[in-house]
């Protein structure tokens, strides 16, 4: 049987004996559409990026301009924790009060 505790009070959660939420957060970056100029129009993109990858240590370079990666995170809590969050998710003091169950 699967045991659930509240990440954010640590009080355990039963199954079937009262509600229990799911927090989901899911964290990316953001991308701006870049402007085109007459430039990216006219450039060989192909021959660009043939050259790009032929220069020495290009797989690092390539590795440094990615933006970090999608992160997910996901959080049981019970209904007091879960009216508490939902009224200020933001706050620094529901960051301090996680607790993180052994699931």
């Amino acid at each position: 049987m699967l045991r659930y505790s509240c990440d954010w009070c640590g009080r355990d959660l039963v199954p079937g004996a009262e509600v229990r939420f799911v927090v989901k957060i899911d964290v990316y970056p953001a991308t701006d559409p870049s402007e085109l100029t007459e430039a990216d129009l006219t450039s060989d993109s192909l021959e660009d990026l043939s050259e790009l990858l032929q220069t020495e240590g290009a797989e690092a370079d390539i590795a440094a301009e990615l933006p970090p990666a999608r992160s997910a995170f996901r959080y049981d809590l019970c209904a007091h924790c879960h009216a508490r969050y939902v009224r200020n998710p933001m706050t620094r003091e529901n960051e301090k009060k996680f607790h993180f169950s052994e699931n």
